[in-house]
């Protein structure tokens, strides 16, 4: 897929892209003294694009994940996600951009255990305003797209960790997110169950036309993805298998996705 349009007089233009972080710090006091995490990192992410962010415990892959995210705001520079700038918003409207464009994938599933799967997977309609008839039969849908239209009124606690995921994945993308966010999609499932739920993310996701940024430390993860950076010491340095990975492509590789 490309990532240029023709514009008004036929020249051609790049698109703008989904995600770009432009010199993006971000310090923490820890016993008294300033840490600083995140140290100017640059990164773009593609509209459709799918890249692996790795990187060691502590190099700030999660601080990053809520900067862009809108849970946190940083110290210094810019951060653009689907033409907002969220550095520039106030804590109550980088709540709402999360809640409509945003959607996110847990290690741990998150799902909410008082409600019914079908409740679990309205919940970021409901967080909107009221659900319809159009929302649920897209919920439904969805959940039929995952393999569990059945499981529709089972708790979480009598699904298994491979169908809690693949609701989870549903949950994140029932209101048409721009971005979904994927903290370890697969480290809490066996090679197996990861698998699946890794197919099913890829499938999903490259229909929609999402971009995704997923955080992993999984080789099978990173191999699905259009590109792999790598978080170290706060920037962004050269992946583990080369920088060749690492440069900016003009759009979302399209592959052909096989099922294990």
């Amino acid at each position: 897929m490309s990532n240029l349009r023709v514009g008004g007089e036929g020249t051609l233009q790049a698109r703008p892209p989904l995600l770009k972080l432009s010199n993006i710090v971000r310090s923490f006091m820890e016993g008294g003294r300033q840490r600083e995490v995140l140290r100017g990192v640059d990164m773009e992410l593609a509209r459709g694009e799918f890249v692996a962010l790795l990187g060691p415990s502590g190099s700030g892959k999660s601080t990053l994940l809520n900067l862009v995210s809108g849970i946190d705001a940083p110290d210094g520079g810019h951060l653009e996600v689907d033409g907002v700038r969220l550095h520039e918003l106030s804590e109550r409207e980088r709540t709402r951009f999360r809640r409509d464009r945003i959607g996110f994938v847990f290690q741990f599933f998150n799902l909410v255990p008082t409600l019914t799967v079908e409740e679990n997977l309205l919940l970021p309609l409901e967080l909107k305003g009221a659900v319809g008839k159009d929302d649920r039969a897209r919920a439904l849908g969805l959940l039929d797209r995952v393999g569990l239209a059945d499981r529709a009124e089972a708790w979480p606690d009598r699904l298994s960790g491979g169908e809690q995921q693949r609701i989870a994945l549903a949950r994140a993308l029932v209101h048409r997110p721009s971005l979904v966010l994927a903290d370890e999609p697969t480290g809490n499932l066996d090679q197996q169950t990861g698998a699946v739920v890794l197919d099913l993310l890829v499938e999903l996701l490259r229909d929609a036309g999402t971009t995704l940024l997923a955080v992993t430390h999984a080789p099978e993860v990173a191999s699905r993805m259009d590109r792999v950076l790598s978080l170290r010491d706060g920037r962004i340095v050269s992946p583990p298998d080369g920088p060749a990975r690492q440069t900016q492509s003009d759009g979302p590789a399209r592959q052909t996705e096989t099922t294990p």
